[in-house]
């Protein structure tokens, strides 16, 4: 943004005084017009030395000259000069130009999104309004690193115009985690910049928090993956994050089984992704069957494993005795959970897919607890276009 003082000729003979430029100040295309009658705010003085390179003293003592009585003045003395880009700080508002009382102290969000746009840390900002003789009640020393997001730090809605946390306020954990959202970063760096500038929490971040709080849904798999990582007790993680307002798991083992990690992770491999907790069909009996083959345990086994691990599978599901892929297979071309009923077009595909006959198919989901019309009779023929040799179907959920 250009400052500048503005001498048109065509615009100096229609208004007050506009013979001297310090009367009006251009600053991008706003114009700050000052009229003998009214107050001559402090921040024009400041932006008229700053364009016209004169000290803010012979400013005063130029307008004094020209009648303006009444002149805002600081309490402190006057800066011996004033930088162009120094004066962008002073303006009250971003879309409006219009200027900070030098009385009033200076709103933590003035400050913030005045050292935004200028590129400097909330600190450097600070001195340079407190050295022009602004106040700034800053109850401790201000962030040195400049960083354009503080803005939206304090806005108590990120998506809206909001209300703003001003010098001591207080963020509710919910805000932390909302910024957080909108800011696509973690709760715990939202967490400590905002205690950095002063607003107070209803928690202390810990260092470990970044690692607690990077599983937005909270899944066991990830509080047992921090717990082993951390040599903390997986109900200290959960009681962390309950600290923190996030999400949690409802269930938490007190010793977790060498098996969990893997039986928890979609991919069986002990890592993330974790597996989602369904509270209305239950866990896949195909990723039951999937784990046995795994962990080399019972699928009976790792039902009642994850059943207390919080992932119960459904009361008409029944698990093999033995993990077998052919059922795997089968089961993951079936898009059905053990609330649906299984239809001929269902049988028919699974059919298609696998190379199996209707009959088999539809046998062998029944033992598997799946609910078929008993009036359909399946043919017992394979069907021509039978699964092509190296292709799987693709995987599918199912009950």
């Amino acid at each position: 943004m250009t400052l500048q003082p503005d001498t048109a000729a065509s615009e100096r003979s229609t208004m007050p005084n506009s013979a001297e430029p310090l009367t009006r100040i251009r600053v991008g295309r706003d114009v700050s017009w000052i009229e003998p009658a009214r107050r001559v705010p402090y921040g024009h003085v400041l932006y008229a030395a700053a364009t016209s390179r004169s000290a803010p003293a012979a400013v005063v003592a130029r307008l004094t000259e020209l009648g303006f009585a009444d002149i805002e003045l600081p309490a402190t003395p006057l800066p011996p000069t004033v930088d162009p880009d120094d004066a962008l700080l002073l303006r009250a508002d971003t879309y409006t130009l219009s200027w900070l009382e030098v009385g009033t102290p200076v709103p933590l969000r003035h400050l913030l999104a005045a050292a935004g746009r200028q590129g400097l840390s909330p600190a450097d900002a600070a001195r340079r309004l407190t050295a022009f003789g602004w106040t700034v009640p800053a109850a401790q020393p201000l962030p040195e690193t400049p960083d354009t997001r503080d803005i939206v730090l304090i806005r108590t809605d990120p998506r809206g115009n909001g209300e703003w946390l001003e010098w001591g306020g207080e963020a509710s954990s919910g805000h932390v985690h909302k910024v957080a959202r909108t800011l696509r970063c973690n709760p715990y760096t939202v967490a400590t910049r905002l205690i950095a500038l002063g607003i107070r929490l209803p928690y202390t971040p810990e260092p470990a928090d970044e690692r607690i709080l990077q599983d937005p849904g909270g899944s066991l798999g990830h509080v047992l993956t921090v717990a082993r990582e951390t040599g903390r007790r997986p109900a200290d993680i959960v009681a962390r994050l309950a600290e923190l307002g996030a999400s949690r798991p409802p269930t938490v083992p007190d010793s977790p089984d060498p098996d969990d990690l893997v039986i928890l992770s979609e991919n069986l491999d002990g890592r993330a992704p974790w597996l989602e907790r369904n509270d209305v069909v239950g866990v896949r009996l195909c990723h039951i069957l999937r784990a046995a083959l795994a962990t080399g345990r019972g699928p009976a086994d790792i039902a009642e494993r994850l059943d207390t691990l919080g992932h119960w599978l459904h009361k008409n599901a029944i698990p093999p005795a033995v993990a077998d892929p052919e059922d795997i297979r089968l089961l993951e071309t079936v898009d059905r959970s053990f609330l649906d009923g299984v239809h001929l077009e269902h049988v028919l595909r699974s059919a298609s897919l696998t190379g199996r006959s209707p009959a088999d198919v539809a046998a062998r989901l029944v033992e598997l607890g799946y609910r078929l019309p008993d009036e359909v009779d399946y043919p017992e023929v394979r069907p021509m276009a039978t699964a092509r040799a190296g292709r799987e179907p693709r995987p599918r959920p199912a009950g």
